[in-house]
């Protein structure tokens, strides 16, 4: 019935299909150069993309398709500096890196960002329950994104956004994906063209990581087009320095990806033999639903879930989350539609349960402090659904 193969491979999501943007980007001061963790001397070669032929090309593109003035765009990209560093960066491994779950785990689940988002949280738990009634994402999941992000805006990164896009999108390195992940960035180019142009923002000037992507949550050109909002009232959508704009943005970005308001994430299944051999054959790397419960559990396969009633979930649908180590049995858990509602925001089973896990971590430490209510919601958000799985217990 089943058979075995590899976990998801993380990948950026598609992009959203061009629309004309509706909103203001107000962009603040950037952070000091600090990219998540480590430091770059970024490498950069100017005037790169000055009488270059296909760049002319895509000027004349722009220029047909949304009434650019080419002089403007000719000056523009005769200004951008091919990025060495963000080729380095997206250029895979020649060896692939062996997956660790626990390495993973201990990265994004540190103090560091639990405490951070304790204090997210306390700092914002009105605009995050507001987000829940408008969106129905619990606050937990937007702080878990936004954590594992950016540690809460802590690190945004400090590449010139037109370098970036520009570099991959026409020095895109020569990997078997190369076609596809050069469309991805062309058309977030022309979406950060559009939008800036429309926003009356200096394009040169906007910041983020070496992908591309924007502000708190780190949304890219093309997603800050369709998904974000401006959540703090006043006017522009600010995704550097507005929380309150990226809680809005994030929890808009889940809903309209199909955030299925009081659903579990994952559920833990038993560790006996049988149900880890079932888990290891039926986990192949799909991170969309596509085994039912019934499936599985008519195979053999039981369930660490005493609230969970079997007979009326029997059709949901889950994938096999399969989440190895080095040395260690590789664990599993099922993914239901919110899990792979996550997957959407970062194609990695990793990332996906590590944004759940670090979410239930920091609900937990405010629960231990009393400053959600028993149902472990803000005072006055409404109590989740029954039967919403916990994180599994760090190991």
């Amino acid at each position: 019935m089943f058979a075995a193969a590899g976990p998801a491979e993380a990948q950026t999501p598609a992009a959203s299909p061009l629309r004309k943007p509706r909103i203001v980007i107000a962009q603040g001061q950037p952070q000091a150069p600090v990219q998540q963790g480590q430091t770059f001397e970024e490498e950069i070669i100017p005037q790169r993309y000055a009488n270059n032929g296909d760049v002319d090309a895509f000027i004349d593109d722009m220029v047909a398709r949304f009434d650019f003035d080419p002089a403007v765009l000719h000056d523009l990209f005769s200004r951008v500096s091919y990025s060495a560093t963000a080729v380095k960066l997206v250029t895979p491994a020649p060896t692939p890196a062996v997956k660790n779950w626990r390495a993973y785990q201990g990265r994004f689940l540190d103090a560091v960002r639990i405490n951070a988002g304790v204090k997210f949280w306390r700092n914002n738990q009105a605009t995050l329950q507001r987000a829940y009634e408008q969106f129905g994402v619990p606050p937990e999941v937007i702080v878990g994104i936004i954590g594992v992000e950016t540690i809460y805006g802590r690190y945004m990164g400090n590449f010139r956004v037109l370098d970036a896009l520009t570099t991959l999108t026409f020095d895109y390195p020569n990997t078997p994906n190369r076609a596809e992940r050069e469309a991805t960035f062309r058309k977030n180019l022309a979406d950060f063209l559009v939008w800036t142009r429309d926003s009356q923002v200096d394009p040169t000037s906007v910041l983020g990581s070496y992908t591309g992507a924007i502000g708190i949550p780190q949304f890219l050109p093309s997603s800050i087009v369709q998904y974000a909002v401006d959540y703090d009232g006043d006017g522009s959508i600010d995704l550097r320095t507005s929380q309150a704009d990226a809680i809005g943005s994030v929890a808009n970005y889940l809903k309209q990806n199909g955030w299925e308001t009081g659903r579990p994430v994952v559920w833990n299944i038993a560790t006996d033999v049988g149900s880890l051999g079932i888990a290891q054959a039926a986990a192949n790397g799909q991170p969309e639903p596509h085994w039912s419960l019934e499936q599985l559990l008519r195979a053999g396969m039981l369930m660490n879930e005493p609230s969970l009633d079997t007979a009326a979930e029997a059709g949901t649908p889950v994938t096999v989350v399969d989440l190895p180590s080095p040395g260690l049995p590789t664990q599993y858990v099922l993914g239901l539609k919110n899990f792979y509602v996550l997957t959407r925001y970062n194609r990695s089973f990793f990332y996906a349960l590590a944004v759940y896990q670090l979410g239930q971590r920091i609900k937990s430490q405010l629960a231990a402090t009393s400053d959600l209510n028993s149902n472990g919601v803000g005072a006055s958000a409404p109590a989740p659904a029954p039967g919403v799985a916990p994180a599994p217990a760090m190991q």
